[in-house]
């Protein structure tokens, strides 16, 4: 029976959010993101994922913008406020400025108690002053590299109304100076009540810092806002205190503190509220679910709010005197430069206002809930209530502060009354507040409710098909103004697959490798060779041995090029789930298809060409600190892993207009393979470990286990992809780079074990032994197996990897093999 205006306040939260995030909770176990556990690694794994979501939302990628979580966007403003780089008055080179929108929020108000306190002077500027602004400075001013910073709302939170978004590359172009000052200007756009009902594309609008609230946007979780920054200011950012989590090093007894590399864990002080940004994920999906996006909420709202405006604007009394005044910049006339938000006070037959408390609760009666007040913004408040600077200092000393009722003070308001639209709102919302105004202060002869007036507005009827708000969506107005084509990227390339080399090609490059590639002081004469070669084309399910196979850029082709992930669109691992190791895949390049097998469960197929549906939706996530981009292989094969785990689960594709790539920085000389491409692997592209070792290794486990391992099962639980048989077990941690055939391989450091190899590949069955021998075996480490990158390659054909290939490796000056730089466990799912 509710009918709630105030969406600028704050959203409504659908009941399937919340449905969706309890089950999530229930179903699963999220730790502290510090941690190194595995529900902690979940944790860590949601928040990345979500991150990316975010900046899908906003039509951006990690190239350009970094996600920093606060508490909301309060926070986030005086976050940049203490952490902009500042030159204060009284250096030798000229000082900077903190500029703002006098129609602004307290909150960027606010931050120039910051500023003073750091000698940097603020100035507040009109809109209409913005407007009048003079362009470019002087030639001999351009180059000052000072920098200033201007804060402007992308919407008013007061009255509606949408400032362009053109200003931002003006005024850091030059091409518009809010005020004159050599230097160099940033542009800070306050967000919050924008994109809540508004999509907004950074693609285009590149503004360098952009604070949100998400409760404006999905209504829970409420607490938790965000900061995105532009990653070509963040390096310039100045922090001063550290909380947990932020720093790489530091000491207690000196001054000595090292920050973390990622300008997110820099920032965010503290634990995250990681709980609630897990909720964000959930939030994105109902929102898409419920609404169809962004561009469709931004035309309904604003349907509603110009029904509501015209209406409203054309109710008289007898006496022809207006009922309301409506406090506006706009007619309402396009959601390209108006909000759905109303402002307005109620009049009485002579013009005097009726004072919003009086209002708040006749509508409150009438179970109507609005907004009253100034809404903290002042600025607005004074200019479109011509409310001067001696009023509001008057206005506080007979007792009148910002929040309270007295909205009346010798007769004259000192606020006014807001109603705002939201996606959830319905014409019968709009139709019942105006029906209140009408019965409140109409008689009834005087006038009625114009409904045949929405035809007029009408341009085109909603289908029936589409995903509607609610049935009362149908009589809603679509107006057909268009903000734009907004940028979509989210079609995949096609790759096509012709690995076979010209066997004379083929010889003589081998030939060639062969002669280069003699190790220099390797023990004994014994040649090696492969002797067995694995993929893994689902990221953490079985192997698929083959006796030859090509290779491509990213390795052995189709290998981990598939993963499956949560109802979060996170990786699951053996760690989380060891029944994956109980799902067969195998490739058939002649079909150019995947099929899927596990015990009890139908076989099913899955195309090698990338997707070519136009739905397919590209998102990001990330694989052992790589990002990738990924695109769902639908809902059919979702279907088969839910069942055959037992929760929801989905498999997603690498997409191959994007691939992860190595990190690995102890590669050396001009045939380093740091820059190679990764699919969805951990660390590198090739596993190796050799027979000879996994031999030393089965004799020390045995010793400790009531039933032996057989070879073949030790090999299947190190999950390599290339299995040599050398003479000398562990000589492998002693090669700089091998030759197999025409391929060359650099070594780039040793594989850290993790509990997946206790987990019987052929069972599912865990047995912490494993692991516990490994260590014991190797002094307390648990290095077993070498991580191989592919040198860059020096022909235009595929290569292909054999089984009885013999192996050539160049041993290393140092034979210590120095880990993959990162502080992360790896293992090899």
């Amino acid at each position: 029976g509710i009918t709630y205006l105030d969406h600028a306040g704050s959203a409504l939260f659908p009941e399937s959010l919340l449905k969706a995030f309890t089950d999530d909770l229930r179903n699963n176990v999220y730790g502290n993101p510090h941690s190194q556990n595995i529900s902690s690694k979940l944790t860590y794994d949601t928040i990345e994922h979500v991150r990316y979501r975010i900046l899908q939302h906003f039509h951006t990628t990690a190239e350009d913008y970094t996600i920093i979580f606060t508490s909301g966007c309060t926070a986030a403003l005086k976050l940049i406020a203490e952490s902009f780089p500042w030159i204060p008055e009284g250096t030798k080179q000229p000082s900077s400025r903190f500029c703002y929108l006098t129609d602004s929020h307290t909150s960027v108000v606010g931050m120039r108690g910051i500023t003073a306190s750091l000698n940097v002077l603020s100035v507040p500027i009109t809109p209409q002053e913005v407007l009048l602004a003079e362009s470019r400075l002087p030639a001999e001013e351009q180059n000052c590299t000072t920098p200033h910073l201007f804060s402007y709302p992308a919407q008013s939170n007061f009255s509606g109304t949408k400032y362009p978004l053109s200003w931002i590359q003006d005024i850091k172009s030059g091409k518009l100076c809010p005020i004159k000052a050599p230097g160099k200007w940033f542009v800070l756009l306050d967000a919050a009540s924008y994109v809540s009902s508004s999509p907004l594309d950074l693609g285009v609008h590149q503004a360098d810092f952009i604070p949100i609230s998400f409760y404006k946007i999905f209504g829970f979780p409420t607490g938790l806002g965000a900061l995105l920054v532009n990653n070509r200011i963040a390096p310039l950012l100045r922090k001063t205190y550290f909380g947990g989590g932020t720093a790489a090093a530091y000491l207690a007894g000196e001054d000595f503190y090292f920050p973390r590399k990622s300008i997110a864990e820099r920032f965010e002080d503290g634990t995250v509220s990681f709980l609630d940004i897990i909720a964000l994920k959930h939030g994105f999906d109902v929102l898409e679910k419920l609404t169809g996006g962004m561009e469709k909420i931004k035309q309904h709202t604003f349907a509603l709010a110009h029904y509501t405006y015209t209406v409203l604007s054309n109710l008289k009394y007898a006496n022809g005197a207006p009922v309301v005044r409506i406090y506006s910049d706009t007619d309402f006339s396009s959601p390209d430069v108006q909000g759905p938000i109303i402002n307005f006070n109620v009049l009485d037959e002579n013009g005097e206002v009726l004072g919003f408390s009086q209002v708040d609760k006749m509508a409150s009666l009438h179970n109507i809930h609005v907004r009253t007040g100034c809404f903290c913004n002042t600025g607005a408040c004074q200019m479109h209530l011509d409310i001067s600077n001696e009023d509001i200092q008057r206005n506080l000393k007979a007792g009148h502060v910002c929040g309270d009722d007295i909205d009346l003070v010798g007769g004259r308001p000192t606020g006014s009354v807001r109603i705002s639209f939201g996606y959830m709102s319905s014409f019968e919302d709009a139709q019942t507040f105006l029906n209140f105004v009408i019965a409140t202060r109409l008689s009834k002869s005087d006038t009625e409710i114009p409904f045949k007036s929405v035809t007029k507005l009408t341009t085109e009827s909603v289908p029936d098909d589409l995903p509607s708000f609610n049935n009362a969506d149908k009589f809603s107005p679509i107006l057909q103004i268009s903000d734009g084509d907004l940028r979509s990227n989210l079609s995949a390339t096609k790759t096509s697959v012709n690995w076979q080399p010209l066997e004379t090609e083929a010889e003589s490059i081998r030939a060639a490798v062969s002669e280069t590639a003699v190790p220099t002081c390797r023990k004994g004469g014994e040649p090696i060779t492969v002797a067995n070669i694995y993929l893994y084309p689902i990221k953490s399910c079985s192997a698929f041995e083959v006796t030859e196979w090509p290779v491509g850029n990213q390795g052995l082709l189709y290998d981990r090029n598939w993963m499956v992930v949560n109802q979060n669109g996170v990786c699951m691992t053996q760690k989380q789930e060891p029944r994956l190791c109980l799902i067969n895949p195998s490739i058939d390049l002649k079909q150019k298809i995947m099929i899927i097998q596990a015990e009890g469960m139908d076989p099913i197929s899955v195309s090698l060409e990338d997707s070519t549906e136009k739905e397919a939706v590209i998102c990001e996530s990330k694989v052992c600190s790589h990002r990738v981009k990924t695109y769902d292989c639908g809902e059919s094969i979702a279907g088969w892993f839910s069942v055959f785990l037992g929760r929801p689960c989905r498999l997603i594709r690498q997409s191959s207009d994007m691939k992860s790539n190595s990190h690995q920085k102890n590669t050396k000389g001009p045939s380093s393979a740091k820059n190679s491409s990764l699919s969805l692997v951990n660390e590198a592209q090739y596993l190796l470990i050799n027979v000879a070792s996994i031999l030393q290794l089965k004799e020390h486990i045995s010793a400790r286990l009531e039933k032996p391992l057989e070879i073949e099962e030790l090999i299947q639980r190190f999950r390599a992809n290339i299995v040599v048989s050398a003479p000398e077990s562990f000589e492998e941690e002693e090669w700089a780079e091998i030759s197999i055939g025409a391929l060359q391989l650099q070594v780039v450091g040793p594989c850290s074990r993790c509990q997946i190899i206790c987990i019987d590949q052929q069972s599912g069955e865990r047995n912490k032994e494993i692991l516990q021998s490994l260590s014991a075996a190797r002094g307390r480490k648990t290095n077993f197996g070498i991580y191989l990158m592919n040198q860059p390659l020096h022909s235009s054909f595929s290569n292909v990897l054999s089984v009885g290939s013999q192996v050539l490796p160049v041993l290393k000056e140092n034979t210590e093999i120095q880990p993959p730089t990162s502080s992360k466990e790896k293992c090899s799912g």
